[in-house]
């Protein structure tokens, strides 16, 4: 008798804008599936996925949920996800355990700002993509129509498979992959494996049109679904990432993937420091689920028993997740009622930040005050109403203010001692500012003969374990590396709570000498309005200190792209609505942190005081006569233990300088003290010495370069910034033409290059533009190694300048010896060998004889 396949299983997501009908889709796809018997609808209340009484009361979905149904051999768990922006978060920490994803549009809507930021985390966790165009009975827009927006702000590998021509769809998928199209040029078919590789691959994404209310397409769409999903493999040995934390009545709930093995009821997981043993697995299908033995690879479970899980953790083989790449931009204050002890109230909202670590509760001792970052005002009401059904209590949150962060522009050596008496710590930390977005990076390079390695193991984990804040307004830090580079422990006094105390109080120490940087959030933005009214909505976005690009025509509207800061937009959809009658709407993407527009104001407001902040003081503690001292942060280095890090390789240098400058009688005087009085008679002259005069040949004069960092020079010149936000292309052109003058009057031979890092594709080009050499550098290759290469290949040997205001590319240049200039700098010197051209021209075209820029370079007509 033969045996029945064995199920393969398969994680979806469905993803989407709020309202685009997203719920309803899922609901049609459980009852086409033969999951639900009947089917659910929003605005009854009565939806599968959509449990909770706050998503039935407000008709969104707020926490994602799972359900399971069978597509012939192939066992599927859709993950329903929220599609409000508010709760982002939820639905990015689904994103780490689905192998494909259901991109759900409305045919009414078409692409919207949500849609494009859940395309890009969607390219950052390379997930296999299908798209569904829901709401098309509604629709007004065609198929045609609507499949070329897709092509133009998703991807042009958007393939429209619910079209009947198969030719069109064999040919669209022939043109995502070469080698296809070889094949269907050939003459050969395009087939559903081929389909299913290049969706596997993210080469091509299937595009489908139907109504999840209406239940057009859906039995379509299930039978492709089967086509085009490649089950995943997964190895032999345990594995498992953790994707959500909730709970019932009676239990802590860890939601998870099986990725590796098969995870079994009575099986010990290490969780944290300790191994904590499973007591019940569930399979869920809405709130109701059924417990199993075991759960195989691929499988998504909840499991009873561990309580020190947390969201992204990773179990087995797995590894931790990266920080989310969503983060909130609000930050609010929580006030509980009268009688209701803050102390009491915050292991409460810790739960709660268990299941949403986003949330990032904080208690600030300086301010004796709870605060919580939300992403707007919809997750504000629902934490409000989470934290009276669970709790009881009816706190308020008030309006809230942008989450502001800070960062150095210049690199400093924090150093922390704790000593009191039978302690010891000392921690030197280097602090290096980063590029924007880069997150805090830690390291080391303090030697293991010095620090034993367990100890720098610890101060990486202190680094790391705790949210450190700024001096300026007491927000997170980030953009920095903070390098351990010395550090010191006693043998029998040192205990780790000792390091802890060092390494934050270093950090702070640090913090007070740098030069800090307020940061604030900033949105990109789409505003699409009346092409008649772009010069008012111009002036408006550079009133909010924002840029803006060249405006763009579509469909009869002006289109406007660019960015500005968060606090200044806030409110700006109301005014564009007012002001355009309707017509216009703005879009909004979170697109990073950028220094702060108004930093001195803001700075004021807060009135942060940095060194009244006991929780995280700058200053150290030192031992004497039995006893413990404190010593102020800017005095730390007059009792510090350990010699500086920073001024350690300048004092080489004075040392070594000294050395030549000692002159010949205190020369002999020493050599006397050592060896005895010198016998000039073994010193004389010999008869015999030719003293006869030789000829001395000289080095070869060194060359002269110059590496000019391209576009930190486009955007530090008013000229060449103002055209590029016209047009890239034309700014680079320039500047290559201004550079080739420039080469060509002082005889300096440049090497400008251009950063491709997140070029798609890129391969890398290396060309002669007349009198100039141009560097473009690969996808995933920064222009800041590719700069500090050159300088290490021709450095040793020329005489090399860089010019870049960039900090890490200064910083590097200093380490390897050769000279700066910084961008703005540079142009002078550029406007002054102009200004010399000009005056070159001038005298010769008053003079008789013809001029040629040879005549200029080389007036004397030198070979």
């Amino acid at each position: 008798m033969a045996e029945t396949p064995k199920k393969q299983h398969i994680s979806v997501g469905l993803l989407a804008h709020v309202d685009a009908g997203k719920t309803t889709l899922a609901e049609a796809i459980l009852y086409c599936s033969g999951k639900s018997r009947s089917l659910g609808r929003v605005d009854h209340g009565d939806t599968a996925l959509d449990t909770h009484r706050l998503e039935r009361e407000r008709g969104i979905t707020i926490f994602s949920s799972q359900a399971v149904f069978n597509v012939g051999q192939l066992e599927i768990t859709l993950l329903d996800t929220p599609g409000h922006i508010d709760f982002s978060s939820e639905t990015e920490r689904a994103l780490q355990v689905l192998d494909y994803a259901i991109l759900v549009i409305s045919g009414n809507d078409g692409v919207q700002s949500h849609t494009r930021t859940l395309w890009k985390l969607l390219q950052v966790y390379n997930i296999p993509t299908i798209v569904f165009v829901t709401k098309m009975d509604f629709a007004r827009h065609s198929q045609d129509e609507l499949m070329s927006e897709l092509q133009k702000e998703l991807d042009s590998g958007c393939v429209n498979f619910s079209s009947d021509d198969e030719d069109s769809r064999s040919e669209a998928l022939a043109m995502c992959s070469e080698q296809l199209l070889e094949k269907y040029l050939g003459g050969g078919n395009i087939d559903d494996d081929d389909a299913a590789q290049l969706v596997l691959c993210r080469r091509a994404f299937p595009c489908f049109f139907g109504s999840g209310l209406k239940l057009t397409g859906i039995e379509e769409f299930l039978c492709s679904l089967e086509r085009l999903v490649v089950p995943q493999k997964y190895p032999a040995a345990f594995g498992a990432k953790v994707f959500k934390i909730n709970r019932d009545k009676n239990d802590r709930l860890t939601h998870l993937k099986v990725t590796g093995g098969v995870l079994r009821v009575k099986d010990t997981i290490g969780a944290g420091d300790s191994a904590e043993k499973i007591n019940q697995i569930r399979i869920y299908s809405g709130e109701k689920y059924i417990t199993v033995d075991e759960a195989p690879a691929g499988c998504v479970c909840a499991v009873t028993g561990p309580v020190n899980t947390y969201n992204g953790m990773g179990l087995g083989y797995e590894a931790n997740s990266e920080k989310p790449v969503l983060e909130p931009v609000m930050n609010y204050r929580i006030n509980l009622p009268k009688g209701c002890d803050a102390q009491t109230m915050l292991p409460k909202l810790r739960m709660l930040e268990e299941e949403d670590p986003q949330l990032h509760i904080t208690w600030s001792e300086y301010l004796q005050e709870i605060h919580v970052s939300l992403m707007g005002d919809v997750q504000v009401e629902i934490l409000k109403s989470l934290i009276m059904d669970k709790f009881g209590i009816e706190v308020e949150i008030d309006t809230g203010r942008v989450l502001y962060k800070e960062t150095i522009s210049n690199t400093v050596e924090g150093v922390g001692h704790y000593e009191p008496l039978r302690h010891y710590a000392e921690v030197h930390l280097l602090m290096e500012p980063l590029r924007r977005g880069s997150g805090l990076v830690f390291d080391t390079s303090c030697s293991e003969d010095s620090l034993d390695r367990n100890w720098q193991r610890l101060v990486l984990m202190h680094l790391n374990e705790k949210q450190h804040i700024g001096v300026l307004t007491g927000s997170p830090i980030t953009d920095m590396k903070i390098t351990l580079a010395a550090g010191r422990a006693h043998l029998k006094h040192t205990e780790g709570g000792d390091f802890r105390q060092a390494t934050y109080r270093a950090v702070r120490q640090g913090l007070m000498q740098a030069e800090s940087v307020l940061l604030e959030p900033y949105y990109s933005f789409r505003l699409e309005i009346p092409f008649e009214q772009p010069g008012r909505a111009i002036n408006d976005i550079r009133m909010r200190k924002g840029t803006v690009g060249r405006p763009e025509e579509s469909g009869g509207m002006s289109i406007l792209t660019g960015r500005a800061p968060v606090v200044l937009m806030n409110g700006y959809a109301a005014e564009v609505a007012a002001y355009t009658g309707g017509r216009g709407r703005i879009f909004f993407e979170p697109a990073g942190y950028d220094e702060c527009h108004e930093t001195e104001k803001v700075v004021r407001e807060i009135c942060y005081q940095p060194e009244a902040d006991i929780d995280n003081s700058p200053d150290s503690v030192f031992c004497a006569h039995g006893s413990g001292f404190n010593v102020k942060w800017d005095k730390v280095p007059e009792y510090m233990h350990l010699e500086s890090c920073i001024k350690k390789g300048k004092s080489a240098g004075i040392i070594s300088h000294r050395t030549l400058n000692i002159d010949e009688k205190e020369l002999e005087a020493i050599m006397e003290r050592e060896f005895g009085p010198v016998k000039y008679n073994l010193y004389r002259r010999s008869e015999r010495v030719d003293t006869s005069p030789k000829t001395i040949e000289l080095p070869e004069p060194r060359k002269q370069y110059v590496i000019v960092d391209g576009y930190n020079v486009i955007f530090a010149w008013d000229d060449l910034k103002q055209l590029a936000d016209a047009s890239l292309d034309a700014a680079r052109d320039r500047l290559m033409n201004i550079l080739c003058n420039y080469s060509a009057y002082t005889k300096i031979n440049v090497i400008l290059v251009f950063d491709a890092y997140r070029v798609p594709g890129g391969r890398g080009e290396r060309f002669d533009y007349h009198n100039i050499h141009v560097a473009f550098t690969k996808e995933h290759e920064l222009g800041d190694n590719y700069i500090e290469s050159l300088v290490a290949e021709i450095g040793k040997n020329e005489h090399v300048r860089v010019v870049s205001s960039d900090r890490l590319i200064q910083l590097s240049v200093i380490r390897s010896g050769v000279l700066r200039t910084s961008a703005r700098d540079f142009e002078n010197e550029v406007d002054q060998v102009h200004a010399r051209i000009a005056e070159a021209l001038d005298d010769l075209n008053k003079g008789v004889r013809a001029t040629t820029i040879g005549d200029i370079i080389n007036p004397n007509n030198e070979k």
